[in-house]
């Protein structure tokens, strides 16, 4: 808690840097991808149809008979399942993804002939109809398809059969012993002319049309040096789609882990535009949800429901993080920390990679460099800070090294087509890699995060899994090959969700090492559907090029359309030396997007802060200053996040879903619903012109208080020490605006409230106020949740929620000045008629408390 006072503001194409295309396949040399193009008709036996009660099975005649199941879900939803009805053997399906087996609720049989069947699906005037000759469904409101399913006639599903095939990949050949077992549905979404989602890509926020080209990719690969406006996979997929129009938003939920592309082909010549979309993956069943809205917070809730929200993170982990390939030895650390004092920069973690460890042996410090782990760790505890260290899950191959040889003992180890171990080569050389699939293994794995296990460690030490496509140097496509085995699964089967259980794995192991007490923080590059409860994301290996500081911000705005709002790129790049001008327009980026650290190659020259000028110093801290100032309303807007499934940082299309000026804007981004950021993504820009929108709304300038009207595009001139930040008239905003060496030194400052009024003089907002660290909020309902509202010249704050007083848990001296309702107090005050903004300075409230402000 702390003290408040009161901010008023009254009416007031392409990057040079290429990947190499020969280490990756296009959809030509895909089989599946490239013959599955062949399909067959097929019919429903509308003699099968057997409905129990929540379930409603049909028979699909096909070359092998296939079971359709339809299921209604509770909120909204549709399910639809496709599998062989007599398979030699089960087909993979896709576990630890879903949260829990999704509530369904029952169906109702309308009418049923030789044509098809007809189901009512609860909601007014929603149906659902099963066309039996040719086989489709479509689902209806009123006389309107929302949506239809092998409308095109594209279902395929290449069955279980006794022969062994093979299939090449560059030099490499895979078994795959019951011959193909490809899948592909396709979807057409009339009266949609944008879709969204589908990450991980490195391009624009709609999705394009993949006609005459290769379609979208998701299989996660570690792809060097990855190109920019490309369907290439990346290190991450989720098969999440979202089509959106003005009249509804709606979304697919493809639940397949392997390797899988997206065909998008959108008619906008008619008067009604239509967008198809084609599903092929490579093994597996169909397993699809379809997620119908109406409205895009809607979508958010219902595919929360299915996969889970954002894992609420600690509060620490929304500041600054400095990192780099990699920091020397503990000298080298001490000084980095240093630095940012002398100049006077707040961060809240530095980081270790590969070469901290012994020979690369994770869990290990290498024992010349890094003597000392816990005398490191305490000196950054003193200060109120904290480390992340690298644990990337191939392990080495090495007699001596504890962790490899548990592995081995306890025959925890991926297996080759033949039974053994399967080996590759990776950071450390020779390496094994773990089969996180198997809950024994990821169980074992948590375990050696206790501090009993992981020699050195402390409770302020964090991880990072990286390489967890998996990365293997010497594999087709620098990763696993997909005849290697997962108990009775083959790699092919749960390829993209290695990455899920890697982190799934860690982020239990710092949960178990405090004895359930603490959050965990784990950034992880590979994901897939749910690696949002397990923590943050990062866009990858990207280059100090402009285009790579502008793709940053679609490729943050689609992870957090599925889901995944704890986002950030490198600032900087990865790869190459940046200018001071991008290095300082990255930093001002950085700070608006949810996780926010710096990061560099081994061979970049060294770029911390304070090491190009004192002109760049003062703007990147400046630039880190606005970050921490804002950490009350980022850390309540996680919280909305953990709570409904939001996306933290997001498109304009989102809270404004009739304004179709906004549906293909990815140049800006809203971080809630009440700030607007235009990132300066030009070199030598002087300026930018944002859409401001909202009609009837006005914006305010966060650094001019100068006020604007939405529905507008606005002209802003910039300088290098600017980037245009807009507040939402009708909102207020909590910041602490104390300059602190780490957030967890700001635990007992006070707040100011920035209250920006809408035309009609009413603004609201929320304070979210924890401990910042522990599960207490959930398990023992310690938190503060304060709904803040100004109408009628008085500024209100009263509960939202029942909860745990925290008082006697936080109380701080400071604090003990209460404002009572009803007693008048007298408050200093400024008023600057130039900017039209009144200041409250010290008016007494207590922010865990009731009160009311009237301005008289």
């Amino acid at each position: 808690m702390g003290l408040l006072s009161v901010f008023f503001v009254c009416l007031f194409f392409s990057s040079a840097f290429a990947v190499d295309r020969g280490n990756f396949k296009t959809c030509d040399q895909s089989a599946f991808c490239k013959y599955v193009i062949y399909t067959v008709n097929h019919y429903i036996i509308i003699d099968m149809l057997h409905l129990c009660g929540v379930q409603l099975g049909l028979h699909v005649k096909s070359p092998v008979h296939l079971l359709l199941e339809l299921y209604r879900l509770q909120g909204n939803m549709t399910r639809v399942k496709i599998n062989e009805l007599k398979p030699l053997k089960p087909r993979f399906e896709v576990p630890d993804v879903l949260i829990a087996e999704p509530p369904t609720e029952p169906l109702s049989v309308l009418s049923k002939d030789d044509n098809g069947v007809v189901l009512s699906l609860g909601a007014e005037s929603q149906r659902l109809i099963v066309s039996a000759r040719p086989f489709r469904l479509d689902i209806m409101e009123g006389p309107e398809v929302l949506l239809s399913l092998n409308s095109r006639g594209l279902l395929a599903f290449e069955h279980l059969r006794l022969r062994k095939d093979t299939q090449h990949t560059n030099d490499f050949v895979f078994n795959i012993p019951l011959g193909p077992t490809s899948i592909s549905l396709d979807f057409s979404l009339p009266g949609v002319e944008h879709v969204y989602g589908i990450p991980e890509h490195a391009d624009d926020l709609k999705l394009k049309t993949t006609d005459g080209g290769d379609p979208y990719r998701l299989y996660n690969l570690d792809v060097f040096q990855y190109e920019l406006y490309n369907p290439m996979a990346l290190y991450g997929s989720i098969p999440v789609m979202l089509a959106h129009n003005t009249q509804r938003t709606m979304g697919i939920f493809w639940l397949n882990a392997a390797e899988t592309w997206v065909d998008i082909s959108s008619n906008t010549a008619g008067k009604k535009p239509q967008t198809d979309v084609r599903w092929i993956s490579e093994s597996g069943i169909i397993d699809v949800f379809i997620m119908l809205g109406p409205k895009p917070s809607d979508v958010f809730s219902q595919y929360a429901s299915l996969t889970g929200t954002q894992s609420f993170p600690p509060l620490a982990s929304l500041g600054y993080h400095q990192c780099r390939w990699n920091y020397n030895d503990q000298e080298d650390v001490k000084s980095v920390d240093q630095g940012f004092d002398q100049h006077d920069i707040p961060y809240d973690f530095i980081w270790l990679d590969i070469e901290h460890a012994d020979g690369k042996r994770y869990f290990t410090w290498d024992p010349h460099k890094f003597s000392q782990p816990k005398e490191m760790l305490q000196g950054l505890m003193d200060k109120k800070r904290k480390m992340v260290a690298i644990v990337d899950p191939h392990i080495k191959v090495d007699s001596g090294y504890k962790i490899h040889n548990e592995i081995t003992s306890k025959d925890f180890y991926v297996k080759n087509k033949d039974g053994g171990n399967y080996e590759g080569w990776c950071w450390p050389g020779n390496s094994g890699y773990p089969d996180f699939t198997n809950p024994e293994m990821r169980a074992w794995w948590a375990s050696m995060f206790a501090y009993d296990q992981y020699e050195g460690s402390m409770e302020n030490l964090f991880t990072w899994n990286d390489m967890n496509e998996p990365s293997v140097f010497n594999g087709p496509e620098v990763t696993m090959h997909k005849d290697a085995l997962h108990g009775k699964w083959e790699h092919r089967d749960i390829h993209n969700m290695y990455g899920l259980y890697v982190q799934m794995a860690t982020a239990e192991g710092q949960i178990q090492r405090s004895g359930g007490a603490e959050r965990p923080f784990v950034l992880t590059r590979a994901f897939f559907a749910g690696s949002q409860r397990f923590g943050a994301v990062w866009t990858g290996d990207n280059a100090a090029e402009w285009d790579h500081l502008k793709i940053s911000i679609p490729m943050c705005l689609s992870l957090g359309l599925v889901g995944v709002s704890f986002c950030g790129a490198d600032v900087g790049g990865f790869f190459k030396n940046p200018s001071t001008e991008l290095l300082v327009r990255w930093y001002q980026t950085g700070a608006y997007q949810p996780f926010f650290r710096a990061h560099a190659h081994l061979d970049t020259t060294r770029r911390e802060p304070w090491l190009f000028g004192p002109e760049n110093t003062a703007l990147i801290r400046e630039a880190v200053r606005q970050r921490y100032a804002l950490l009350p309303y980022w850390y309540q807007l996680f919280f909305q996040a953990y709570r409904t499934g939001m996306p933290v940082m997001r498109p304009l299309w989102v809270d404004y879903p009739k304004d179709t000026a906004t549906f293909t804007i990815d140049d800006e981004f809203l971080i809630g619903s009440d700030l607007l950021v235009h990132p300066v993504t030009e070199e030598g820009s002087r300026g930018v012109t944002a859409y401001l929108p909202g009609a009837g709304e006005v914006w305010y300038d966060v650094h001019t208080f100068q006020k604007h009207n939405g529905a507008q595009n606005l002209y802003i001139p910039v300088t290098l020490s600017s980037i245009p930040v807009f507040q939402r008239g009708g909102s207020i905003i909590p910041r602490k605006d104390r300059v602190r060496r780490s957030s967890a030194c700001m635990e007992n400052d006070p707040y100011t409230l920035y209250v920006a009024l809408s035309p009609k003089k009413f603004a609201e907002g929320k304070l979210y106020i924890d401990d910042g660290h522990s599960f207490n909020y959930d398990t023992k309902k310690e938190f503060i949740h304060r709904s803040l509202t100004f109408a009628n010249n008085k500024i209100i704050s009263c509960i939202t929620m029942k909860i745990t007083s925290m008082s006697e848990m936080i109380w701080h001296a400071n604090l003990l000045i209460h404002f009572q309702t009803g007693k008048e107090t007298p408050v200093d005050f400024e008023f600057d008629s130039s900017m039209s903004v009144l200041t409250l300075r010290k008016p007494g409230m207590n922010a865990g408390d009731d009160w009311t402000l009237l301005l008289q």
